[in-house]
């Protein structure tokens, strides 16, 4: 009993020590992205039509407008001071005084004329699809092949006299001659854009009115992206000019620099890597009041690694080389695996969820170029693709991060489901049967056929035996894309299509701009250019003006449509506007145009020491709203005695989280020094007690 009383007092005994660890950049200087699997298609804000352009664009160049932060239903003066509109169809900008661009030229009225009516007039991806109906007439561009800004042709006839109004391409090369050695203070320059009945006027030094062809409530939304930075005029025509219907290929490659927080300092080989600073001229360096989109860069470089492969995204991720990652879905655990932090880092605090996008994805199937032109072939390819086994794929921990849906509206906008229900609507399902069906009907229409794995043919006998096709991709494919296209490929090949693969880089679809330079097969995706579902979805991939890489990769050219376009994005009743998509999705699921692919969630790897990543899903993240901030974990290991003879000890560990570029101090824990204290004091009491207590009894020994 004495001894049990004795060793009790020694398991109280206690002692720790917490050991900090902090994850930090290495270079506190330099951000590096390597999440973009390609490279930009182009540098010129004009011509660069691609998802991954858009956080390089938002870091160089800025418009009248922008996006607030992560709200993209709502804008705030960038470039402009402020604006107003009575009617949605006339915007009065005032420009802010001191905006300038690195060289030293400011930006005024006749700037925001020059740049809008460069970027319309160039007619690549960005301008006609984004003004297009807006601030230039569809019919005329159609007829005449020009995209010419509305109003402008007569301003030039009456300030020169020359027959511009009844001679577009006059009009596009005089257009062009003003843009590409732009004085604003020529007195013929000045009268053409103050001329009063255009798209773009200038009313004054810092006032300019914008006029679209129609009301349309959401055309802030569409100046707020990149087809809306303003440029130097300068620059432009320093560098090759404006050419109609050309892109700049000087621009394309080399990149120039806008009014934004960040300037261009190397571009490298194929644009495999671009190099930012921080802008050290930046018109807002030192002004109050600004929008927080506009605040000057924090981080000093940004460097963006474009198209590195799998394994240099994970280990530059891993090791804490690059702070902005990404991998393909079925690599997400091996992403956190390799993570040399993930003791003290949880998944969630490096991957970041952001949604399903309101994009879609799919195989379009070009209307105008056989086989492809073929009606009951696109419907056999339709119900040929296994969709849950393609859903499978984007299966992690137990969860599916993809949905199936019927585009060419995105099912995050509600009026996907209202229009699904009042057609009663699904999207395509796994039959192969009802696939052969279609393909049987398809060889006699286009006189061809095919031979199925079992030896069968079916189709014309009397025709050609179809070709293998070719499926055109994005390069460089990752993973997941690969093994879609390979379910893709096995589904087609059982039904007697045999099919390869031709990846391309970004900069080749850019000549996409006819039915006949166009792929009957392309593996691609839309990303609506501003938030509305009817003219940035629906028309865009289905109305034969959008033909090509500008969203219509299909060239759907169907009559009744053109016609229900004409007026669909503008109508105001919203009910209205509701049934007539469903009458144009009626049509569409009988056309299949596009086989719709799963739709997946976006996302990103983030080292938990950057802070304020802003996700915007129409233009992507802001670098200069990204700053640093130490991530610090707390492991404290607690030692307890168990015996006096010998010592016995046990240790939990808890742990919190901090940042890459480990440092680690060791303190002592004070109060548990002082029960220590107290409890071998309280020893020393006990044992005299007892000493004292076994000489009172006459004990042995004593």
């Amino acid at each position: 009993m004495i001894v049990g009383f004795l060793i009790s007092p020694i398991f109280l005994l206690q002692s720790s020590a917490a050991t900090t660890i902090t994850i930090a950049p290495s270079n506190s200087s330099i951000l590096v992205d390597v999440s973009q699997t390609v490279p930009p298609d182009a540098l010129d804000p004009a011509t660069g039509f691609y998802v991954q352009d858009g956080p390089l664009f938002n870091a160089i160049f800025q418009e009248l407008v922008e996006y607030n932060g992560s709200n993209y239903l709502q804008v705030v003066p960038v470039i402009a001071q402020n604006w107003s509109t009575s009617n949605y169809e006339n915007w009065t900008f005032f420009i802010r005084q001191g905006v300038y661009f690195p060289d030293g030229v400011q930006v005024n009225a006749s700037t925001v004329w020059f740049s809008l009516y460069r970027t319309i007039l160039m007619g690549q991806g960005p301008g006609v699809s984004n003004y297009i109906e807006l601030l230039f007439n569809a019919t005329q561009y159609g007829q005449t092949g020009y995209a010419l800004p509305w109003g402008v042709a007569n301003a030039i006839q009456q300030v020169t006299g020359l027959p511009t109004t009844k001679n577009a391409t006059l009009a596009a090369q005089v257009l062009a001659s003003i843009l590409s050695h732009f004085n604003a203070n020529n007195q013929t320059i000045q009268k053409i854009m103050e001329y009063p009945y255009q798209a773009v006027v200038v009313k004054g030094p810092y006032e300019v009115e914008i006029n679209t062809l129609e009301p349309y409530r959401d055309f802030l939304l569409d100046l707020a992206n990149w087809w809306g930075a303003i440029v130097n005029p300068v620059y432009v025509d320093q560098h090759g000019g404006v050419q109609p219907n050309s892109a700049n290929s000087y621009i394309n490659d080399n990149g120039m620099n806008g009014t934004g927080p960040y300037v261009i300092k190397y571009v490298g080989p194929s644009l495999s890597e671009i190099l930012l600073v921080k802008n050290p001229h930046y018109w807002a360096q030192n002004i109050a009041n600004i929008p927080t989109v506009a605040e000057p860069a924090h981080i000093p470089i940004i460097d963006i690694k474009y198209g590195l492969s799998h394994t240099d995204r994970v280990e530059d991720f891993a090791t804490n080389q690059a702070q902005i990652s990404y991998v393909s879905l079925p690599f997400l655990q091996q992403m956190y695996s390799a993570y040399e932090y993930n003791k003290y880092v949880s998944f969630n605090q490096v991957f970041l969820n952001l949604g399903y996008q309101a994009a879609v994805f799919y195989l379009s199937l070009n209307m105008q170029v056989f086989p492809t032109n073929i009606t009951p072939f696109r419907q056999a390819i339709a119900y040929a693709i296994n969709y849950s086994a393609l859903l499978s794929i984007f299966k992690f921990q137990n969860q599916t991060l993809a949905i199936n849906y019927l585009g060419p509206i995105s099912p995050v906008f509600p009026v996907y489901n209202e229009v699904m229900q009042l057609d009663d609507l699904h999207p395509f399902t796994y039959n192969p049967s009802l696939a052969l069906h279609y393909l049987n009907e398809a060889g006699y229409e286009g006189h061809f056929y095919v031979v199925l794995p079992n030896g069968t043919a079916i189709g014309d006998t009397n025709g050609s035996q179809l070709p293998t096709l070719t499926i055109y991709a994005l390069a460089p494919v990752n993973e997941l894309e690969q093994e879609e296209l390979t379910i893709i490929q096995e589904n087609l090949q059982r039904i007697g299509i045999s099919t390869s693969i031709k990846y391309v880089l970004p900069s080749v679809t850019d000549n996409w701009v006819t039915p006949s330079g166009t792929p009957a097969i392309v593996d691609l995706g839309w990303y609506p250019d501003w938030p509305d579902p009817i003219f940035q979805e629906l028309i865009a991939q289905t109305d034969v003006l959008y033909g090509g890489i500008s969203g219509n990769l299909a060239w759907v050219n169907i009559s009744t449509l053109q016609q229900i376009y004409n007026t669909l994005p503008f109508l105001t009743n919203q009910t209205q506007q509701t049934l007539e998509v469903a009458k144009v999705y009626k049509i569409l699921y009988q056309e299949v145009p596009y086989v719709y692919l799963p739709n997946p969630v976006n996302y990103y790897f983030v080292q938990p020491y950057v802070k304020n990543f802003v996700y915007n899903p129409f233009i992507g993240y802001y670098y200069n709203l990204m700053y640093y901030q130490p991530y610090t974990v707390t492991i404290t290991q607690t030692t307890t005695t168990t015996s006096p003879t010998p010592l016995t000890t046990t240790s939990t560990t808890t742990s919190t989280m901090t940042m890459p570029s480990m440092t680690s101090t060791s303190t002592s824990n004070n109060s548990t020094l002082v029960y220590a204290a107290i409890g071998i004091v309280v020893v020393i009491i006990v044992i005299v007690a007892v000493v004292v207590l076994l000489r009172r009894r006459g004990g042995p020994g004593f």
